[in-house]
């Protein structure tokens, strides 16, 4: 299996070549030269299958430069019910991603019963084992940046705490997150992990993680790594819940089911895609937006219009506050018919703060064969709905997921049934849940009081050259 880039200019790498790297040297995103196919016979044989087990098979397609055995070891390690232990609503910890049940055809699926209590836990903590063993194997250290708009970050330094050979470097920005979230990583001691508040927005947090990649030289020196989603590997252990949800949700492989995602930077929904592609029975896949709705306007328009960051609104569903989508170029190359030169065309115009419009091309009628829907909430229909599943399914919804829920609402079809990804737990947007239902929302034992530990952390203006010095002097 080789990698190629978005952006064509890239010699093709194997899986363990780009786990470390994130961004392509082309400025493109990794994918696969082509999606492998699951069989019939394969889909029905991993019905049966753990979690662990499951990973195991799905990752194997895409992995094949580390040892079977070695491969089986680290999945093991990591989909334990001991390291997804924070189970809600009566769930099995042992199936790692539990269904709950609202009524006849409609689920959540619960992806956030890791450390940071978010699905960001379901792939870092696969990508700590995989660093650890590469870096490991190669006599190799490693520098992490990232960027997060709250979730990313905490379940990296989660899953990074404490590895040895590696140290992250974490922005966020300044004062935008939940006091949770801002706990849940400023709260961490390890001395291999940094945090830096950006004055501004995430998106002037990620630009600078990509002006830092996109600088050959330096992230040669410095041995520069990335978490964030753009890191194929985390999509790659994405697509395993995918096939579990459905497994869980169905009898047969001939049902077909649709997946509603919280969206903000399309990494998390990429992974269905890619799960549609290899042959998953997906009847739709649902992206849902809060007020940034640039994704929305896309599926709706076939116009991909970035905002700037003095655009982007603050919203109670903070994770997807995100107005440039990283992980959208992916499916953009799939969807022109995985022609790097259209995508390096369309890209250069995003990269200058331009839209682009594909309605009137070919490529635009593809768009049915994808089996992409969307929509968008607002803080008030975040209320609503998480009014709503309380009162009616005794069930209570984070912020994100009650924007997935809204969005699946309006489009679920009959005889179909929908799957909503629940992205996070309550605990971390305590100020909304009390907004909505007047009450606190239940917070694990062992993450109870967390906002009083003391905290690490550095505030800084959004500039590349000071953030690249402060890397420097650290590592």
């Amino acid at each position: 299996m080789r990698y190629i880039s978005t952006r064509g200019n890239a010699a093709p790498q194997a899986f363990c070549d780009i786990l470390l790297g994130g961004l392509a040297p082309d400025g493109g995103l990794y994918l696969p030269e082509s999606y492998p196919q699951v069989t019939a016979s394969e889909l029905s044989a991993w019905r049966k299958l753990s979690y662990a087990d499951l990973a195991f098979e799905i990752l194997s397609k895409f992995i094949d430069d580390i040892p079977a055995a070695d491969l089986k070891a680290i999945v093991a390690k990591t989909y334990t019910a001991e390291v997804y232990c924070h189970t809600r609503n009566g769930g099995n910890a042992a199936e790692i991603t539990p269904l709950t049940k609202l009524e006849d055809g409609l689920y959540t699926q619960e992806l956030s019963n890791g450390p940071t209590l978010a699905f960001k836990d379901m792939a870092m903590q696969l990508l700590g084992n995989l660093f650890e063993y590469v870096l490991d194997k190669r006599g190799e250290s490693i520098n992490i940046l990232g960027a997060t708009s709250g979730d990313t970050g905490s379940a990296a330094e989660y899953a990074m705490r404490g590895k040895h050979n590696v140290k992250v470097f974490m922005l966020s920005p300044d004062g935008k997150m939940s006091a949770f979230q801002r706990a849940q990583m400023y709260s961490l001691q390890d001395p291999n992990i940094f945090n830096i508040a950006v004055r501004g927005m995430f998106d002037d947090a990620q630009d600078i993680v990509k002006a830092v990649s996109n600088d050959a030289e330096f992230k040669a020196k410095y041995k520069i790594g990335a978490v964030n989603s753009i890191n194929w590997a985390r999509v790659a252990a994405q697509i395993v819940y995918y096939f579990q949800g459905y497994f869980l949700a169905t009898q047969s492989n001939d049902e077909k089911v649709a997946f509603c995602v919280p969206s903000g930077n399309f990494g998390n929904i990429c992974a269905g895609h890619i799960a549609h592609m290899m042959g998953l029975p997906i009847a739709k896949l649902v992206l849902a937006t809060n007020e940034n709705d640039v994704l929305d306007e896309f599926f709706k328009t076939g116009v991909y219009r970035p905002r700037t960051s003095a655009e982007t609104s603050v919203t109670s569903s903070p994770s997807m506050d995100i107005s440039k989508a990283s992980n959208f170029e992916r499916f953009v190359f799939d969807l022109v018919g995985r022609d790097p030169a259209v995508v390096r065309e369309l890209w250069a115009k995003v990269d200058k703060g331009q839209a682009f419009d594909l309605s009137t091309t070919d490529y635009w009628k593809n768009l049915p064969k994808f089996a992409f829907v969307s929509g968008r909430s607002t803080h008030a229909d975040r209320l609503a709905t998480i009014r709503m599943a309380n009162d009616k399914y005794k069930v209570m919804l984070d912020t994100h997921t009650a924007d997935g829920l809204k969005v699946a609402l309006e489009n679920r079809q009959a005889g179909t049934t929908m799957i909503v990804l629940e992205t996070a737990q309550p605990a971390k947007f305590e100020e909304t849940i009390r907004e909505a239902l007047n009450c606190e929302p239940v917070r694990p034992a062992d993450l109870v009081g967390i906002e009083a530990l003391a905290q690490r952390v550095v505030v800084m203006d959004p500039d590349t050259a000071a953030i690249k010095q402060f890397l420097v002097e650290r590592v």
